[in-house]
Order: structure tokens, then sequence, then C-alpha cells
């Protein structure tokens, strides 16, 4: 007799049958192009404040400079004698020298060209911007890229408390704009055709309404086994929401790991050489469960990041390739074989 047959079914780990990856059901009849595109329309009239999220808070260091751009602004990271968080423009008021090569002194940038010492109080010409740690992430807001009301503090979903959570953040960039990512992740449909050696017994339950008037809460609910192993996954039931217009949470509500939560974050950098657009995809997990092993991991959380990292790296290294399509199609650019710098 196969143990699979005799697993106890209050184990986190189930068996997943063996399936072929042709011989699943299609899901093309339920991913109905016009309810992603209705939830991507309601999800972009919902304000960020002008806030991006350009980085993990680990990124962010206080003994070298963070150099990034935010919709073809040059912007430039680091931390003070405190480790707050400063953000200011990528290039020196003096002559452009690039502030990403700078030194951090005493808590301030110091210019390698002529030796410009730029810190949290500005100077004539050069000024911080806004900005936010918490704790996962790395924010600044930038007004002069969107059109938004600013608001104080970015839009950031409820996450599981620290003390009892591993949070793993990975990035990627990709020849698209925000909405072409963001639509990639409201379209759950996809995720056991396309992500075979992730996803497995996909099933989405509730959709967004196609029309509504008023707020509408765009929640995804989906059904999946997350493959861990060979034959064994782990069942779950999870969330898809848009707090804002340029982020996707996914929350597990229930089965094991209840309450964590994947934040797809998807940030304008600028274009290519030829004019095409550049998104950057900052994704955070956030990982937690009650169990008394999970407590222990903790203690190994160093070593479990870069692998929590790694599997959202191979999921969006195909996502990429989705969203990416999605931009060359809905522009034309298909037909004349675009291709990725």
């Amino acid at each position: 007799m196969n143990i699979l047959d005799q697993w106890p079914e209050r184990w986190p780990l189930q068996p997943v049958p063996r399936a072929a990856w042709a011989e699943q059901q299609p899901t093309y009849p339920e991913a109905e192009p016009r309810i992603i595109r209705a939830a991507l329309a309601r999800a972009e009239r919902r304000s960020g404040g002008n806030w991006y999220v350009f980085a993990g808070s680990r990124q962010v260091r206080a003994d070298r400079p963070l150099g990034f751009h935010v919709a073809g602004t040059e912007l430039v990271a680091w931390r003070d004698r405190s480790g707050l968080l400063q953000v200011g423009p990528g290039a020196c008021p003096h002559l452009g020298a690039p502030l990403s090569e700078a030194a951090v002194h005493c808590g301030a940038l110091v210019c390698r060209w002529h030796g410009m010492r730029l810190g949290e109080r500005g100077r004539p010409g050069w000024k911080p911007l806004p900005s936010h740690d918490d704790g996962v992430l790395a924010w600044v807001r930038l007004d002069t890229a969107g059109d938004e009301q600013p608001l104080d503090e970015p839009v950031i979903a409820a996450r599981p408390v620290a003390r009892r959570s591993i949070d793993a953040v990975m990035t990627a960039t990709g020849v698209c704009e925000p909405a072409d990512v963001v639509a990639n992740r409201l379209d759950p449909w996809h995720g056991s055709w396309f992500h075979p050696y992730s996803f497995t017994r996909l099933r989405v339950l509730e959709t967004p309404p196609v029309d509504g008037a008023g707020p509408v809460e765009d929640r995804y609910l989906v059904e999946v086994t997350f493959r861990v192993a060979g034959r064994l996954g782990v069942p779950v039931l999870a969330e898809f929401t848009c707090p804002e217009a340029r982020t996707v949470l996914m929350r597990i509500v229930s089965g094991e790991g209840a309450g964590s939560v994947v934040e797809t974050h998807a940030t304008p950098v600028g274009s290519t050489a030829d004019g095409r657009p550049l998104t950057q995809v900052v994704e955070a997990v956030v990982a937690t469960s009650g169990r008394t092993g999970f407590l222990l991991a903790r203690n190994a959380a160093t070593l479990l990041r870069p692998a929590m990292a790694r599997v959202a790296r191979r999921l969006w290294r195909d996502d990429l390739a989705y969203a990416e399509r999605r931009y060359a199609v809905r522009t034309g650019q298909h037909a004349r074989g675009a291709r990725r710098p």
C-alpha cells in the first residue's frame, strides 16, 4: 500500500494527485478578460498618495548609498546616524556628480567630486524627499511623478507582527508598465498552468464584479496548493486585493500559514534607450505560523530569507514575461518584434 494513501489529514503537508500538466482542467473559460479589466480599472483609481516602493528595508544601509530611479528621476537613499531612512535627488547640486557613488560620513552624503556634504537639512538646489521605512520595505514620495493627492504616509496593508514572522524581499525589472504587473496578479487563473512547479489544484472561488457603482472591494478568493517537494503540497485559501493602484496583496486566510502575506509592488523606473517603459517589481513575502517549529525557524531567518527570495524570483521570471507580453500586445509592439534591453 502506498504511504500517501494513509496520509493524516491533520498534517499541513498533503499528497498531491499525480496528473499530467496537459490534463488539467482548462481555466480560460473562467478567466474572462472583462473581469481582469474591471478590477484593474478600479485599482488604478485607488490613490497611493504618490508613494513608491523602491527597495527592501535591508537594502538601504548606513555605510553606503543606494542609487535608484523612480519615473525617470534619479534618486539616492541612505541611513543617517540614527538609522533613519533618508532619500534625496541622485545628482550633486554642484556639478551633477552621481551621489550613488558618494561616501556616507556621520550620517550625511559626501560627494566624491568636490566634497560637498548633503544631509537631512539639504542645501540650495538639493532637498531631501519624504520617505518611509515600514520595517520591510522602503518608500519615497515623489509628487513630481504622481498626480495623486499627497499622503503623509504610504498605504500599507496589515501584516503579521514582526516578532512572529519572517520576511524576505525580491526585486526584478521588466519592460512594461505598472498596470501590466498588477494585471498579472489580477489573473489568478494562470497559476497552475504557467507555474506548475509551484501551484496545483487551483480553483478561483470568488471574483470581483464586472460592474460596480461606488467603492468595490476587488477580492479574489482562491483555493490552491503550494507545491513543496515531489507529490507533497500545502493547501490554503488565499485572497487577492489591491489596497492602492500599484500594489496587489495576497493574504492566506485559512490553512497552514494563515495570516501570511505577499505584497507585490509595481514601481515605474524610467525608459529603455528606445523609449519603452521599465517597471520594477518589489515583492515582500511575510510568512507566519502558529506552529512551534516555525518559531524555532525564525532563529534561522538570515538563512531562510535568500531561499524565500529565490522562490519569488523564479515565479517573477515567468510573470514578468507575462507582463511584458501584455504590454507588447496592447501597444502593438509584439508585431514589431520588440526585445528586452
